[in-house]
Parts: structure tokens; C-alpha cells; sequence
């Protein structure tokens, strides 16, 4: 990789592109003094392990090409503004080697999300302020069938990182007992991320419906914290099992994607030997790509074996549970 200084901007060779970093000094995350080249360098020193996690899956863009700062808002659909925005279709003026999928949302539209097929891509777009990348569970070869169950352990606010542990080591457990393993990810927050390749035969919703009978499972290991109440005023346990990720267009923060916050955390893949020692503050732009160059990615296992659905679709059939309703 090399640098070629232009007047306002930089082009650095990633592979066979050469990707131009414009206004590469801009203030990204103030605070840590990092700026938009340091993001870019942050992607590619962590490439084999983001594009791992993105490779040819359709992939929302969470952009902030102001940096971030205190005060900065997303622009939501209701309000059309703000600082930071969500990028479902493919930037125009992409470079014609930014490989797009056919996806179709739950409201019948369609659109061409980014699909990134190699490590260029990711600088591409972080270059455009993108922080944060959420893929589909699915890959590009069939967008209807997940390849992934994704199994999103959410604190309820105030709950500390420590209380979700207990609940990730009973995912764990409870999987291994089909014969399947899980792969953990701190999310960047206070959740952990239970990711599980499985076998692309089901549909989101039979995803969803297995990803609750776990829930289900979970609330009768762990009563004392585990809840699968939607409603989040209902809830009366610290940790909600959100089986409602895996709905069509619901995706979650990718590996080594970075939290927009001052602190410039990133979600962090663990072995489980760590766990129970991690804290999520222990990973950030600047400590990840030590440790990534030291241990490699704990995900670099997650593909090797898919699973079948079965199992826990069965126990939503004994528990009588129906597909539940997106939300």
C-alpha cells in the first residue's frame, strides 16, 4: 500500500484500485484525534477480517462525512436531516468495479445495495464517511434464503456489558447441545452479537421464529435475565433477546465496523475463552489493529461449517410458536 499526495486528497493502492481519499486530514472523531485517513487505515489494517464479514452480502452504509462531534444527529425518514444517513442504494457515481445485489424490502420497492466483493471497496466507502457497514444475512447468490442466523443480545438501558455475558455463555451452551457452534462479537455497546452460519434453505420469517424459540429457551435457563417482550416498556428482565433482527432489511453492525461515538469503539469478534475478561472499551480504532495483526479474526472459523435450521424450528413447533409479526 502507498500514498500518492494530490493537492486535497490521496490515492492509496488497495490491491489492484487505487482509491482516492479526499480531504484525508478532516477531523473524523476529534476527540481521539483521528481523522478520515486514520479511518481508512483503521478498514484496511482489519481488511481480511470486515471483508469477511461483508463479502457479496448486500450491505447498508451508515455514513458521517462530517466526522463525528458532539451534538451530531442521522437523518431519520421522518425528519430527512441530520448529520449522519443511512445509504441503502449504491452511491451514484461509484466505480464501476463496486459490485451490487438485487434486494427487494419489505414494502415491495427494490433497490441495488452494495455487495462488497473485495477490500477496495470497503476503503471506497469509507472514504465516503462510512463507519459503520450492515449486511444482510444473506448472500448475494440468493437474497431470499439467510445464511446466517444472527442472534442480538440487547441490554436494556443502565444494564452493564457484565450482565450480558451470562446470557451469551447460555446461548453457547444451548447451541452446542444441537451440535452447533456460535461465534460472539461485542457490538461496539453494551450487546453482544451471537452469529451461527446455517444452511441457506429457510425463510426470514422461519428464521425469525427460530431465533424466539431460543429467546424462549434462554428465559427458561435465565428467568433472572433474559426477556422476549417486544415492547420495551413491558420488559421486566435486563437482557431482550431480539429475534426481530433477522426480519427482512433489519441488519446489524458488521465486524470491525466502528460506533459512531467519541470514543471510536468498533465491534470487536472474540474467542469465548474471552468474554468473560472483554469490556467493550477495550476495542477501538486505535487497539484493534494490533491486536488484529497479533491473533488474527476469531470469525475466520465462522464459515467453515453450516448448520441446519431444523433443531430450533422444532422447538418453536412444540412451543407452538407462529412466524412473529415484523416490526
Amino acid at each position: 500500500m502507498f500514498c500518492v499526495a494530490t493537492a486535497a486528497a490521496e490515492e492509496i493502492r488497495v490491491g489492484e484500485r487505487l482509491v482516492r481519499v479526499s480531504s484525508p486530514d478532516k477531523p473524523y472523531f476529534p476527540e481521539r484525534g483521528l481523522t478520515k485517513r486514520d479511518v481508512v487505515r483503521y478498514f484496511l489494517s482489519v481488511g481480511d477480517g470486515i471483508l469477511r464479514a461483508l463479502r457479496d452480502r448486500p450491505t447498508m452504509l451508515e455514513r458521517w462525512p462530517r466526522g463525528v462531534f458532539e451534538g451530531a444527529t442521522v437523518a431519520t425518514r421522518q425528519t430527512n436531516r441530520g448529520d449522519a444517513f443511512y445509504q441503502k442504494r449504491l452511491p451514484a457515481g461509484a466505480p464501476d468495479w463496486v459490485r451490487t445485489a438485487h434486494i427487494t424490502f419489505p414494502s415491495g420497492r427494490t433497490a441495488d445495495e452494495v455487495a462488497p466483493s473485495e477490500l477496495a471497496v470497503v476503503a471506497w466507502a469509507a472514504n465516503l464517511g462510512t463507519l459503520r457497514f450492515h449486511p444482510w444475512p444473506v448472500s448475494k447468490a440468493d437474497v431470499e434464503r439467510p445464511d446466517q442466523l444472527r442472534i442480538d443480545l440487547d441490554p436494556m438501558p443502565g444494564v452493564p456489558f457484565a450482565q450480558v455475558v451470562p446470557v451469551a455463555h447460555e446461548v453457547r451452551a444451548f447451541l452446542a447441545e444441537l451440535g452447533m457452534e456460535g461465534f460472539p462479537k461485542t457490538t461496539g455497546g453494551r450487546g453482544i452479537h451471537v452469529y451461527l452460519s446455517i444452511e441457506p434453505r429457510w425463510s426470514f420469517g422461519e428464521c425469525r421464529r427460530a431465533v424466539l424459540a431460543l429467546g424462549l429457551e434462554m428465559r427458561r435457563r435465565r428467568p433472572d435475565l433474559v426477556t422476549t417482550t417486544w415492547w420495551r416498556d413491558q420488559r421486566d428482565r435486563p437482557v431482550f433477546v431480539d429475534y426481530n433482527q433477522m426480519a427482512r432489511d433489519h441488519t446489524m453492525t458488521s465486524a470491525y465496523s466502528i460506533r459512531p461515538t467519541p470514543a471510536a469503539l468498533v465491534s470487536a469478534p472474540l474467542d469465548w475463552s474471552e468474554l468473560d475478561d472483554a469490556r467493550p472499551e477495550d476495542f477501538d480504532v486505535v487497539s484493534m489493529p494490533a491486536r488484529f495483526a497479533g491473533r488474527g479474526d476469531p470469525h475466520a472459523g465462522l464459515d467453515g461449517r453450516r448448520y441446519s435450521l431444523e433443531p430450533l424450528l422444532e422447538l418453536a413447533d412444540r412451543e407452538g410458536l407462529e412466524s412473529p409479526p415484523e416490526r
